[in-house]
């Protein structure tokens, strides 16, 4: 239902989870914090300035957009997006977070594989005003946020 994905769209979300690493795959094995039978969290291969260190929470089995996403995983997706909200709050001393999750172009979706961001926050931080302006990541960018993440589990 409402699909936008191009013919032989290769899925970098899917690479990412399936551990295949190459110039199409955004997610690397070392930027995994957890993983389950349902879903797989990710530090975002992009920051943005001022608000590094967020994740994604993906389903392991590819489904495009909300419309798509079976209620069970969506329910796994938003139970897991509370537990690390709070681990993002204590382990990167924030003081908010925001959910971010976009269907469709009009939306704004850029890979077509259901996520959902979850971005630390603090006051004044001029979140929305740098969200367009993403900064691609370095793997030693990434793994400190890994590490702060996994060691507070």
């Amino acid at each position: 239902m409402f699909n936008h994905t191009p013919h032989n769209y290769i899925c970098p979300i899917c690479l990412g989870i399936k551990g295949i690493e190459n110039e199409h795959t955004l997610l690397k094995k070392t930027d995994l914090v957890y993983r389950d039978d349902s879903i797989s969290i990710f530090v975002n291969s992009f920051f943005i300035k001022g608000n590094e260190g967020h994740i994604i929470i993906v389903p392991n089995s590819h489904y495009e957009h909300i419309y798509d996403l079976p209620t069970p995983i969506a329910h796994r997706i938003i139970e897991y997006a509370k537990k690390y909200s709070i681990m993002i709050k204590k382990a990167y001393n924030c003081q908010g977070v925001t959910l971010q999750q976009n269907n469709e172009p009009a939306g704004d979706q850029h890979a077509y594989h259901f996520h959902l961001h979850v971005f630390p926050r603090y006051t004044n931080d001029s979140f929305f005003k740098n969200a367009k302006n993403k900064i691609n990541t370095t793997h030693e960018e990434r793994a400190y946020y890994v590490n702060k993440l996994k060691s507070s589990v």
